[in-house]
């Protein structure tokens, strides 16, 4: 993903510009970096019409039966409704740039916001004693979550396929030892949906300007140069990844250099792989503490997902039932054996737990395995074959698209799985776990999770590992609910689906 991309001919450029590429007379044109505004425009005007859309239906469908007094109820109810919410979005941070288009932390906000405006809106009812602020509460805030967050994510596709491209990618003066330094420019070019593109690098030996390069990227100077090149060559952010050069004096300095351009520091501290709504910075005796709590596996939001796990089984297991027969018919009529397949797994705190599927191999299948232990394309602990001969032709067509997995809802009503968490590992596997690796089994396992959004069997062993500790160090509720959506995606694509 690393260079430029021309914009393709009649292409509609739209809100996107085209990509910055590298700085031009050694500086980057402000028109080419002026696409975080527009994009941020772009979202608070469909916000502002999403809402305003709501409210309107709503108070047309309920206020036409009461027209004489609709200016008075329900028009003044209409429009305060929507300068709450976007009010409320505007005071919690819900369009700062540095959460829109990427994580669960923009989902977050726009919840919080929205909640946040139902909250005043009930105080408010409660004050004018309103009859009708009921309808506002439990149906206009609602349909507008859903609508603003159904808008958002159109808009996130639509970032993300032109950073892709190439395009609207903020260019990234990164400054540290070479090895995390090339760290970083790995991930950034794996993952350009995130936004960033390394475009120069100083390190603590450079050889000069245009002197030498890292992984292909210029290293344009020293980490003394850092101030030098940001304020001369306009990067969007300037990546601060360890080396012994940084003390708190030189960081702290940098941090005054860059004081009054467009630039954003980030440093990464690398103490551990912990993100998200576990990291907080508090200020202990003048000193910044990165603060780290500990990983909620009970309280609230825990029993919040416990509900949302039976109700959610529930309800597609009765939305799925049709095609579940189907299936079961299916899967019968092409090879001999039981519609199900039952596998025994280790879910939460190593408790053993039976995993039922629909059959995808020939009866027998598991003693066959041994004979074809050589040919193994899995990673790690796993076994896998991309033509495994033992999957039959309905299998194969079950497994791409995931609806061997459908009877797993069973083991999530009944407990023993969730709808989002790690992947449920065998015994044997989940008997040569390391410490590190066991604390997968701190929650429960799920029917879909980061493994299946993120490439599912294509994945190396210690990055599905990774995406695993990571969901179980990081979790929320808005988390589990961009991994829900997102499934749907990766299942009718059939990424790593074998």
């Amino acid at each position: 993903m690393d260079g430029t991309v021309e914009q393709e001919e009649g292409e509609l450029a739209g809100p996107f510009p085209p990509a910055p590429g590298r700085p031009r007379n050694g500086r980057f044109s402000k028109p080419e970096l002026d696409w975080e505004q527009q994009y941020r425009r772009t979202v608070i005007i469909s916000d502002t019409v999403a809402t305003a859309f709501v409210v309107a239906a709503i108070g047309g469908f309920f206020g036409v039966r009461d027209a004489a007094n609709w200016h008075e109820k329900w028009g003044i109810l209409a429009f305060g409704t929507e300068l709450l919410v976007l009010g409320a979005l505007a005071t919690t941070r819900g369009w700062a740039p540095a959460v829109l288009g990427q994580g669960a932390e923009e989902f977050r906000r726009l919840g919080r916001s929205l909640f946040t405006a139902a909250v005043v809106l009930a105080l408010g009812g409660i004050a004018l004693t309103s009859h009708n602020i009921k309808l506002w509460i439990f149906v206009a805030i609602p349909a507008i979550t859903l609508v603003t967050m159904t808008e958002r994510y159109v808009l996130r596709l639509g970032l993300h396929k032109q950073r892709n491209r190439g395009r609207c990618l903020r260019p990234v003066l990164a400054a540290g030892s070479p090895a995390t330094v090339r760290d970083l420019i790995t991930r950034t070019r794996k993952f350009p949906h995130l936004g960033w593109r390394v475009e120069a690098v100083c390190t603590p030996y450079a050889l000069g300007p245009g002197g030498d390069r890292l992984d292909g990227v210029p290293v344009v100077g020293r980490l003394t140069d850092v101030a030098d090149h940001v304020r001369r060559d306009g990067y969007r952010v300037v990546a601060i990844t360890p080396d012994p050069y940084w003390s708190p004096d030189r960081l702290q300095r940098l941090a005054w250099n860059l004081e009054g351009g467009d630039a954003e520091m980030v440093v990464a501290p690398v103490l551990m792989e912990v993100a998200g709504p576990r990291l907080h910075v508090d200020a202990v005796l003048g000193i910044p503490m990165l603060r780290v709590s500990m990983p909620a596996f009970t309280g609230g939001p825990r029993a919040v997902k416990a509900v949302v796990d039976r109700l959610g089984a529930a309800l597609l297991l009765v939305l799925f039932a049709p095609l579940m027969v189907a299936v079961g018919l299916l899967v019968l009529v092409d090879s001999p054996g039981g519609v199900f397949y039952r596998q025994h797994r280790v879910g939460k705190d190593g408790r053993q737990f039976t995993l039922v599927k629909f059959r995808t191999m020939v009866a027998g299948a598991d003693r066959a395995r041994a004979g074809l232990a050589d040919r193994n394309e899995g990673a790690g602990l796993l076994f896998k074959l991309r033509r495994d001969p033992r999957v039959t032709r309905v299998g194969g067509v079950l497994r791409r698209y995931s609806l061997d997995e459908l009877p797993q809802l069973l083991n999530v009503l009944t407990g023993s799985m969730s709808l989002v968490g790690p992947r449920p590992p065998l015994p044997e596997e989940s008997a040569a776990y390391g410490p590190d690796i066991r604390r997968r089994l701190l929650v429960k396992p799920g029917l879909t999770g980061l493994w299946q959004i993120s490439g599912r069997s294509d994945l190396p062993w210690e990055e599905a590992v990774r995406l695993d500790l990571r969901y179980v160090e990081d979790w929320s509720l808005a988390l589990d609910a961009v991994i829900l959506w997102k499934t749907l995606r990766a299942v009718l694509q059939g990424q790593g689906a074998y």
